[in-house]
């Protein structure tokens, strides 16, 4: 069976690992003149013009992202080297805040709780009630239930330091208008799961270097094409259900016909391509898909890269004071990650506004969070669709388009928010539909 696989993002990247495993022949097709998608490396440099290597997003991973391990694992990442895995930390610059100790669940999250600095008694006492009664419903709530709405009797330092910055990290949605069940969903299987499930998995690397660029070379190795600055204009349809994918103007020949197409490409770009199917005879459950996907709203993600000699955290990451004049909820020290000393990573998530403000507020934010007043800004990048809003009761669309068509991406049906363990997953199942 030929298969063409249309975008080399992780879960175009899972999609095409697992359609080659299944003995299928596979060419992939990606728009960019890169693979990686949404989480990869882009070049950068320091204010003194030293080169420096960022990623488009200052992405993580948990312990409980099993199949991004596994797939890490099998195109030849060493998982040790290339993660710093670390207890659970939502710890502020000031030490308050919580750390949960290496230790199996629920002890981890018992003892956490019971340390945690700043909090008080009833702020501890509301978390451990809420979050034994949601334990009792099974993690389930009304679909139209939103997380501020879920979280409603804990105290408002517990939404300030614990709840906002797990949902707007794990969703990129306000808590106010994030799905309560999805974030239960999350908290089911990193908090409640097994040991290690909430541990934090810091990339030592770039993204480029954490799985696309390793899953590149693995799939050359077997005889898969990975064919960049390759956009797909339309596809097809051919007798006897197999699709000729149409090469943009600028490619080189068109490819010839393929048994099935995974799309990987993102959400409104495999939106845009179905629709194209939908005045076909046959084809016009087409444009019920293709509606659905268009209709998907969209948050944005800030990443604020700045140097100074020195700079340094007490820890790898940390917590931030969120406020509307200081947007950024987590930074990161990359020399504490990847060796490049005295650059630090801001993360605004949900971010809103312009681009040189943001990165204005971010370091006033970081001269009066961290009292680094003399931090030089390297590179701000706006990912504006970084991921789907996700908002109560969202209807996303399903893996299987049309017969011989599949989607996948973070974006798809399932239980979890945008994340890279979401895109793989994805990726995985829906070349089990070819």
């Amino acid at each position: 069976m030929k298969v063409a696989v249309i975008g080399a993002g992780w879960a175009g990247m899972a999609a095409a690992i697992a359609h080659v495993q299944a003995g299928r022949q596979v060419t992939v097709f990606e728009a960019a003149r890169t693979v990686g998608g949404r989480a990869r490396a882009v070049p950068g440099a320091l204010p003194d013009g030293t080169p420096a290597t960022l990623d488009n997003g200052q992405h993580i991973l948990i312990g409980a992202y099993a199949e991004s391990l596994r797939l890490m694992r099998l195109v030849g990442v060493d998982i040790d080297t290339a993660l710093l895995r670390l207890p659970l930390t939502l710890q502020f610059p000031d030490g308050q805040g919580l750390q949960l100790p290496d230790l199996p669940p629920p002890l981890d999250a018992l003892l956490g709780i019971a340390r945690a600095k700043g909090w008080g008694w009833r702020d501890k006492l509301a978390l451990l009630r809420t979050a034994t009664a949601w334990q009792l419903r099974g993690f389930r709530c009304a679909p139209a239930t939103s997380v501020a709405t879920l979280c409603a009797p804990l105290t408002p330092r517990l939404m300030a330091e614990f709840i906002d910055p797990l949902c707007v990290s794990a969703l990129n949605t306000p808590a106010n208008q994030a799905s309560g069940q999805v974030f239960l969903r999350v908290l089911q299987d990193s908090l409640f799961s097994g040991r290690g499930g909430s541990n934090l998995l810091l990339p030592r690397a770039d993204l480029g270097t954490l799985f696309p660029e390793a899953a590149r070379r693995w799939l050359g190795q077997r005889g898969v094409e990975v064919l960049t600055g390759q956009r797909i204009q339309r596809l097809q349809p051919l007798p006897g259900g197999r699709w000729q994918p149409v090469v943009a103007a600028n490619g080189t020949e068109e490819p010839g016909a393929f048994d099935h197409v995974t799309l990987a490409c993102p959400s409104w770009e495999a939106s845009r391509l179905v629709e194209g199917l939908a005045g076909t005879a046959g084809l016009a459950s087409a444009a019920r898909w293709s509606a659905t996907t268009s209709a998907l709203r969209f948050e944005a993600i800030t990443t604020v890269y700045a140097h100074a000699p020195g700079a340094h955290l007490p820890l790898p990451m940390l917590a931030l004071r969120n406020t509307a004049a200081h947007p950024a909820q987590f930074v990161f020290d990359r020399g504490q990650l990847d060796g490049q000393h005295g650059l630090l990573a801001f993360v605004v998530s949900a971010s809103d506004g312009d681009r040189a403000l943001i990165e204005q507020q971010v370091l006033q934010q970081a001269a009066a969070q961290l009292g680094l007043p003399g931090l030089q800004p390297v590179q701000t990048v706006v990912e504006k669709r970084a991921t789907f809003a996700c908002t109560p009761g969202l209807q996303r669309p399903g893996m299987q388009v049309l017969p011989g068509l599949a989607a996948c991406g973070d974006y798809v049906d399932g239980p979890y928010p945008a994340t890279l363990e979401g895109a793989v997953l994805s990726g995985t199942a829906a070349a089990a539909l070819a």
